[in-house]
């Protein structure tokens, strides 16, 4: 496995977050629970993905906004 670099995006018409790694490519939806590195800060974090009111990552501050556009690497 390796180390692939991306962005957040909202998937509307799955309702779920996913990771474009380039114009037409993508990891094809995240699911609860699943971990990747989020670039916050000027460093990697590691997270993951939940979901409660509404989708979040978990032990990182993103101030209330909006998860899209984040840099994050994940092993695929």
């Amino acid at each position: 496995m390796a180390l692939k670099r991306g962005a957040l995006i909202f998937d509307e018409e799955s309702d779920r977050y996913d990771i474009r790694f380039d114009v037409d490519k993508y990891y094809n939806g995240l699911h609860c629970g699943e971990c990747f590195d989020v670039f916050v800060g000027g460093k990697w974090k590691p997270t993951r993905i939940e979901i409660g009111s509404d989708w979040y990552l978990v032990d990182v501050n993103t101030n209330g906004s909006n998860l899209n556009g984040l840099t994050v690497r994940i092993n695929v």
